[in-house]
C-alpha cells in the first residue's frame, strides 16, 4: 500500500501526504523507493527500526532530503542519522510512539524490499 492519501492504521498513527503538492508527493514517493532499494540491513529496535546504508555521500544527502520531507507528513517520527567513523556505514533510525513499528511496516513496506521489515535482528 502506498501512502498517497491520509492512511490510518490500527495504531492510530497516520501519514498526511496532503502536506505536499502533487509534484512534491510524487518526488517524495520516488525518493523513498530509491532509498529503500539501497538498504543493506535492517534491525528492529524496541520503538522502531534501524536501517543501514552504504557509506556514500549521495546516500547521506538523499537521507537528509527524505528526513526533511518525512518529518512534515509524519511529525510523530523521530529520525536519527548516524555516520560511522572510518568510512563506516550510514544508519537511519526511525523511532516513535507505541505502534510505530506496525506503522512503518504498513506504510514503507508498500514500497517493496519487504525483507527489511521481516528482520529478526534486534537492538535493545
Amino acid at each position: 500500500m502506498l501512502p498517497i492519501q491520509n492512511q490510518i492504521n490500527r495504531s492510530g498513527l497516520f501519514c498526511d501526504m496532503t502536506v505536499f503538492s502533487p509534484e512534491q508527493r510524487e518526488a517524495h514517493i520516488a525518493a523513498i523507493r530509491q532509498l529503500l532499494a539501497t538498504v543493506r540491513d535492517a534491525q528492529e529496535l524496541p520503538d522502531g527500526y534501524a536501517l543501514r546504508f552504504a557509506p556514500d555521500s549521495e546516500v547521506f544527502f538523499k537521507l537528509a532530503e527524505f528526513i526533511s520531507g518525512e518529518r512534515l507528513c509524519c511529525p510523530f517520527l523521530n529520525f536519527d542519522l548516524r555516520v560511522e567513523a572510518d568510512a563506516g556505514p550510514v544508519w537511519l533510525r526511525l523511532t516513535g510512539p507505541e505502534g510505530v513499528k506496525e506503522f512503518l511496516r504498513l506504510e514503507l513496506g508498500g514500497f517493496g524490499n519487504d525483507v527489511i521489515w521481516e528482520t529478526d535482528a534486534r537492538i535493545e
